[in-house]
C-alpha cells in the first residue's frame, strides 16, 4: 500500500517506517498522523514483523508538528489536534513489539515525542533533539511534558522545556535520551542490526519484559513486582520457553516460532 506522507517497509520481520514530507522537514500534519495510525494498526496486526523501526526522509526525522496548520486554530480546534497526536503517540507507545526510532536530523517538538514513545534511540551524530514550542508561545502537546522527564529526570526536562534548548545527539546521550550515537552513514545499518539481534527473541518473554518495564514509570514497586510475576509465569507456561530451556540444555541456538497466544 502507498501512501503520501511516510514510506512503509517490510524487510523480513522488520518494518521500517519512514516519514516522508523532506520538504517540510517532515513535520506532522494531520493527513501524516492518520497515514501513521493506520500503519500501526497494519503493524499490531502482522505478527511476522517482530520489531518496527522510525526514521525520516531527508535530513530531518521529523522537524516537529507543522506550524502552518497550528497557527491557524482556535483553542478547541487545537485541542482536537493535539489529541489526535497523542493518540498516534500513544498508539506507537503501546505497540507489543520493540520500536526503535533511528533518528537522523532534527528531533523537534513532536519529533522528539515521537521518539520518546519509542523504546529507545539510535541517533546519528547529526542529530539534535529538543522541545522549542516555548519560543513559539506555546508548550509540547505530543507527550513531551509527560515522557521526557520519565526518560531524563524531572529536573533535566524542565531545562530543556523552559529554555526551548536544542541539544546535539551527544548531549542527549550523556542525559540518557539516547542509548547510542551512530556515523550517518552507519545509522540505519547499527539500528537494523540491534532490531535483527532483538526480533529473534521469543515473542511472548519480549512484550512481556516491554509491558513490565513501561507499567514500572506508571505504579509503585510492589504493584510493579506483583505484574512482574504474572507475567514471568506467563513466559513459562510459553512454547518459546519451552524452545528456549531445551535448547540451552541441548546447548544448541534456540529457534523461536511462538505467537503473542501460545
Amino acid at each position: 500500500m502507498s501512501f503520501e506522507n511516510i514510506i512503509f517497509e517490510i524487510e523480513e520481520t522488520i518494518a521500517v517506517l519512514t516519514f516522508n514530507r523532506p520538504a517540510a522537514l517532515n513535520a506532522l500534519n494531520g493527513a501524516l498522523l492518520a497515514e501513521v495510525s493506520e500503519v500501526l494498526d497494519q503493524v499490531e496486526a502482522n505478527e511476522d514483523i517482530r520489531v518496527l523501526i522510525l526514521t525520516g526522509a531527508g535530513d530531518s526525522f521529523v522537524a516537529g508538528a507543522d506550524i502552518t496548520e497550528i497557527a491557524k486554530l482556535s483553542a478547541l480546534e487545537a485541542k482536537f489536534f493535539a489529541k489526535s497526536g497523542q493518540d498516534v503517540i500513544n498508539k506507537l507507545q503501546a505497540l507489543p513489539i520493540p520500536v526503535i526510532a533511528a533518528v537522523n536530523g532534527f528531533a523537534l517538538g513532536g519529533g522528539s515525542e515521537m521518539a520518546l514513545a519509542c523504546d529507545f534511540i539510535y541517533a546519528s551524530e547529526a542529530a539534535m533533539f529538543g522541545l522549542p514550542e516555548i519560543t513559539l508561545g506555546l508548550i509540547p502537546g505530543f507527550g513531551g511534558t509527560q515522557r521526557l522527564p520519565r526518560v531524563v529526570g524531572k529536573n533535566v526536562a524542565k531545562e530543556l522545556i523552559f529554555s526551548g534548548r536544542i541539544i546535539p545527539a551527544a548531549a542527549a546521550k550523556e542525559i540518557g535520551l539516547v542509548n547510542k550515537v551512530c556515523a550517518p552513514d552507519a545509522l540505519m545499518t547499527d539500528t537494523k542490526k540491534i532490531a535483527k539481534s532483538i526480533g529473534k527473541k521469543g515473542r511472548v518473554s519480549l512484550r512481556a519484559a516491554k509491558e513490565a518495564i513501561n507499567n514500572a514509570t506508571n505504579v509503585d514497586l510492589a504493584v510493579g513486582l506483583a505484574f512482574e510475576l504474572d507475567a514471568f509465569a506467563l513466559c513459562v507456561a510459553s512454547e518459546d520457553a519451552k524452545e528456549g530451556t531445551s535448547a540451552f540444555l541441548e546447548k544448541r541456538k534456540p529457534a523461536f516460532k511462538g505467537s503473542f497466544t501460545s
